[in-house]
């Protein structure tokens, strides 16, 4: 069955991008070596295209109410312009997504899910929206998505564009519009680098334009195209989890450490009371990272995860941090492991060999977070 392209296809293959099949799409993988384009994010400019981002467009009179009763965060938290991290649960607790919440106008939203699960997240929220004077638009397939993420993304992007990029005017997890390229766009100062960055989202009939703009402007400092191999590695050098690896239906946001994203003093929402239930009696398994040697082998997920001798869990994802040149894995362990610098052994269930790990609970890559406030 022939696979679904990007609008930045033929400029993938025209730079030799090894392209790999995601959820129907062909999407660039690599395009030198992961360890090159890791290394050019953290230190130039990256320019990522996830085959299948996206956004669903929620306006109407009830947006705010029907987000704020779907949604663990608060959507009425952020003023226009602002942006929102959360989950959507079921009513076990369990994560059916998470995902970017974005604040156009006090009635009109857009929810950017995880590539792989538009579909479920559009369902999910088209079967809660009857009653509701909201309306759900799927617009991903008309609108182009490219990321500029890196320490000269603002300088790239300030040569296509007269808006004020300053963080002043542009902070951390905010979001305008504007013109980049000469075509109109949304520009949201986010992304999964953990550097500097901005992600624009525009009409798909300019992609190429836009890319190649991108190219011309980020040369002076840099610019590489960069693929999924490279957007997993640095994500798990700031222990971002991702959803069908760390996350899933079966774990809750408190589970996941992302506890800070629930508002239970907001109100009703789908999840609340079994989110309530958990938190007072504690959880009993929580995501950690694992910091492993510079030349261990990656685990692979279910690999188990041990504490003097005793099992207390298992990995569910890892991937090689090359600009802190380790090998790094995320896992969920019992509360009494999940402490900063707990001793753990990591055991290959192919091969029985076990690596010594130590337990992190914020970002092994600036867990203080000034690149991404740069």
């Amino acid at each position: 069955m022939a696979r679904r392209h990007t609008p930045y296809y033929h400029k993938l293959v025209g730079l030799g991008a090894e392209l790999v099949d995601r959820i129907g799409y062909d999407a660039a993988l690599r395009f030198t070596t992961v360890a090159d384009e890791h290394l050019a994010t953290r230190e130039r400019v990256g320019v990522y295209d996830v085959y299948h981002q996206g956004a669903l467009d929620v306006k109407g009179p009830d947006a705010e109410s029907l987000l704020s009763r779907l949604l663990v965060n608060d959507p009425a938290r952020i003023g226009d312009g602002g942006v929102l991290y959360s989950s959507l649960c079921n009513e076990s607790g369990g994560m059916v997504d998470d995902l970017t919440v974005y604040r156009l106008a006090g009635d009109h939203y857009w929810l950017c899910p995880t590539p792989s699960r538009v579909d479920v997240v559009e369902a999910w929220v088209r079967d809660h929206t009857d009653g509701q004077r909201a309306y759900l638009t799927n617009i991903v397939s008309g609108t182009a998505f490219l990321s500029l993420q890196g320490p000269r993304s603002r300088e790239t992007l300030a040569a296509m564009t007269d808006l004020d990029l300053s963080s002043a005017a542009l902070p951390y997890f905010h979001c305008t519009r504007g013109v980049v390229a000469e075509v109109p766009a949304l520009i949201a100062r986010t992304g999964y680098s953990g550097e500097l960055g901005y992600e624009l989202f525009f009409p798909r009939e300019y992609a190429e334009h836009v890319w190649d703009s991108a190219f011309a402007a980020g040369e002076p400092f840099g610019i590489a195209p960069c693929g999924l191999g490279a957007l997993r590695s640095v994500r798990m050098e700031k222990k971002y989890p991702l959803y069908g690896l760390d996350l899933s239906a079966t774990t809750s946001p408190l589970e996941a450490a992302l506890g800070w994203t629930v508002r239970f003093d907001k109100g009703e929402f789908i999840g609340r009371d079994a989110l309530q239930r958990q938190r007072d009696a504690g959880v009993t398994r929580r995501l950690v990272g694992i910091e492993l040697g510079p030349t261990d082998p990656l685990p692979k997920a279910g690999d188990a995860i041990s504490a003097d001798g005793s099992p207390v869990g298992a990995v569910t994802s890892s991937d090689t941090g090359h600009f802190l040149g380790r090998a790094l894995a995320m896992g969920y362990v019992t509360p009494d492991v999940a402490e900063d610098g707990t001793a753990v052994t990591v055991t290959s269930a192919e091969t029985g060999a076990g690596l010594a790990g130590v337990v992190r609970t914020q970002a092994f890559y600036d867990p203080g977070r000034e690149r991404v406030h740069a």
